[in-house]
């Protein structure tokens, strides 16, 4: 091999891994949406419509905002809208979108000994605390435990009783602890749908408006950190707010009931 060879050999090493790179983009997103399975049923379809590999680190929403702060992922789905958009105010990312939403359940033991059963998150939780029954709190600063917080700052944070545990955890132990033990938690109802080791668990507070639960999408600013593949992050965002995204959140069931309802552009 001559050394004009030898170059166009490099180059084309060099060509075929800088294509290879830019095919992958690391998405960081919640517990929620990688136990819940949506991810399995997304991104073969992502990857058939662009040729993009998604590699999901899913952690709590809050490690997912830090992961996008010090340049570790290209990408976010999360759901804690107040975080998301304190990040775009702070330059991490340009944009929140609206992708889709879903709502929170409180479930605990069927025979209900703290009398939570109903609709109103506030009171449950108020009863809770004053019969110190237990409660499993993920206590990770998750989007769901961030949520959770913000209900008990409805009824005092005092309240919260005898019984209140966090696991620093994630959704899916955080059940299967509340399981173990026949304890109340706050759960996104995609992971509670997915989950199997529900014992005597039930839900028992579900239709409270300010149980809603939306998720953003959001590119990590390459003004910031401009080794990120923002191009390719921004392909991802904008096929799941597509129509084609949007029907294929729109198609995952567990057990035949919708998980998820897409609402880009709202």
């Amino acid at each position: 091999m001559n050394t004009a060879q030898a170059a166009i050999l490099f180059i084309a090493i060099l060509l075929g891994s800088t294509l290879a790179q830019a095919q992958s983009i690391t998405l960081a997103s919640t517990t929620s949406t990688e136990q819940s399975g949506l991810f399995a049923h997304l991104l073969p379809l992502f990857k058939q419509a662009s040729g993009i590999d998604v590699k999901v680190v899913a952690v709590g929403t809050g490690q997912a905002l830090d992961m996008a702060r010090r340049g570790d992922a290209d990408a976010l789905l999360v759901h804690d809208t107040a975080a998301e958009e304190k990040l775009v105010a702070d330059g991490y990312s340009t944009r929140r979108y609206a992708v889709m939403y879903n709502d929170f359940v409180l479930v605990g033991p069927q025979s209900d000994p703290a009398a939570v059963r109903g609709t109103d998150v506030a009171q449950a939780l108020k009863k809770i605390g004053t019969n110190n029954a237990p409660f499993i709190s993920r206590g990770d600063r998750s989007g769901t435990h961030t949520a959770e917080l913000r209900y008990w700052g409805l009824v005092a944070a005092a309240s919260k009783g005898a019984g209140y545990r966090e696991c620093g955890c994630g959704m899916g132990p955080a059940l299967n602890i509340a399981s173990s033990a026949n304890a109340y938690a706050l759960t996104d109802r995609a992971t509670w749908l997915a989950f199997k080791n529900r014992g005597d668990l039930a839900v028992l507070v579900q239709g409270d408006a300010r149980l809603f639960n939306p998720y953003g999408a959001l590119v990590v600013n390459p003004a910031k950190h401009p080794h990120v593949r923002a191009a390719d992050a921004q392909r991802w965002v904008d096929w799941l707010v597509s129509p084609a995204g949007q029907g294929a959140i729109a198609g995952f069931r567990l057990g035949g009931e919708q998980v998820f309802f897409g609402n880009a552009g709202k």
